[in-house]
């Protein structure tokens, strides 16, 4: 019997020392980001653990760089920012309606949208990027913001998670509710939106991460430094930034960090959300 508990407080003991060594190696590369953003310009990539640090490196980027170089990293950051939060929202706000018509309401082609929906999700989005891409330049938005919005203000995986979820939500609600005399609109937004804030949480985290992290799209639509978004100047790291190390940690914390703080404001729903969906 004594035998048996050692092997068994053995074992868990392996588990938890292969399970801290997993995490180190899963975690590590970002520390050491994190390290090297903020350590002494003599010190960048030459250790695994810096010995002295500074805040050079964000003082460099919030600043501009050296005299005469342009550095536009805030501006770069600034203009990710503006770019996710509107692209997100307009995808949250069509992914909502969408999925509401086709989950409750009755119409002639429902079938034949929710089809489309599905049969569309299985091309890769790289096939409609030339399309695209004539489309916005032949309507003059190239080189805007707008260029980097509206191709991405639709997500068809957020209307085939939001019409999944509104289809488990009894129809007794809304029957009451336009008894009432309750608009599509009012119950859209009083009562189903209310009730799926755990799937709501999931979405807009997977479409924010989605939509900051974009690389090629931004890339090829815009051509003007002072619109340029973080993820395309770092592409460009290789170039006249190229020897400025610390500042490319930096600015890679930065490009980072808005992900991170959205997980731990949204955690508890995204578990809940993530849940639901795996049901």
């Amino acid at each position: 019997m004594v035998g048996s508990k050692q092997n068994n407080k053995f074992r868990l003991t392996v588990r938890y020392i292969v399970a801290t060594l997993l995490l180190l190696v899963m975690v590590y590369p970002y520390l050491y980001m994190v390290l090297n953003s903020f350590a002494d310009w003599a010190e960048v990539d030459r250790k695994l653990v810096p010995a002295s640090f500074s805040l050079k490196s964000y003082e460099w980027l919030f600043t501009g760089g050296e005299a005469g170089i342009p550095r536009p990293w805030l501006n770069a950051f600034l203009n990710s920012i503006l770019v996710s939060v509107v692209s997100t929202a307009l995808m949250m706000l069509f992914g909502v309606m969408v999925a509401y018509a086709l989950s409750k309401l009755n119409f002639k082609g429902r079938d034949t949208v929710n089809n489309f929906v599905l049969f569309h999700m299985f091309f890769p989005a790289i096939i409609l990027l030339i399309p695209n891409f004539l489309v916005i330049q032949k309507i003059g938005l190239y080189d805007t913001y707008w260029a980097m919005i509206i191709p991405k203000a639709v997500s068809l995986w957020a209307i085939f998670m939001y019409t999944n979820f509104f289809k488990a939500i009894p129809t007794v609600f809304i029957e009451a509710a336009k008894l009432d005399g309750a608009s599509d609109f009012k119950i859209l937004y009083r009562i189903m939106m209310p009730m799926s804030r755990s799937i709501t949480a999931v979405i807009f985290l997977f479409l924010l991460m989605e939509r900051w992290t974009e690389l090629l799209w931004d890339m090829i639509v815009v051509r003007s430094d002072n619109m340029l978004t973080l993820n395309v100047l770092l592409s460009q790291m290789f170039g006249p930034y190229g020897g400025y190390p610390g500042p490319l940690y930096a600015a890679s914390v930065l490009l980072t960090l808005p992900i991170i703080i959205m997980f731990l404001v949204f955690g508890k729903k995204f578990k809940e959300g993530m849940q639901f969906s795996l049901k």
